[in-house]
């Protein structure tokens, strides 16, 4: 599958964005979509990317780091072939590039990254 991410940009701490990803390729019923983050100028790929949330696209359970439950929302849009991430009430730790990414078993995809700065 390939994962086109968009809808970072800068906001100020209490602020809201969200981001969305675009998937196309093969069927999703036996994926976890999800999104992971990094934070800049970390420069080690694939590593330290901290789990953000998921989802399981066919049956939709959803899955939040404890950083981000509560203030965070994934959703997923099976006809558009999408996946959002709703984030309210930022804090600057959540500034960070974030990724979505298509996990089937041991098999995982991963978009490129779109940069989230909040700001205090």
């Amino acid at each position: 599958v390939q994962l086109q991410a968009s809808g970072g940009g800068v906001v100020e701490a209490g602020g809201s964005l969200r981001l969305s990803c675009a998937i196309s390729g093969r069927s999703l019923d036996r994926y976890t979509l999800g999104w992971f983050r990094q934070v800049p100028g970390e420069d080690r790929e694939f590593v330290d990317r901290e789990f953000v949330a998921a989802v399981a696209w066919s049956a939709g359970y959803r899955y939040y780091s404890d950083s981000v439950k509560g203030r965070f929302t994934i959703s997923r849009d099976n006809s558009r072939k999408t996946v959002s991430l709703q984030m309210n009430n930022l804090k600057p730790d959540d500034t960070a590039v974030y990724y979505c990414n298509a996990k089937q078993g041991t098999t995982a995809s991963w978009g490129q990254g779109t940069l989230v700065t909040v700001s205090s």
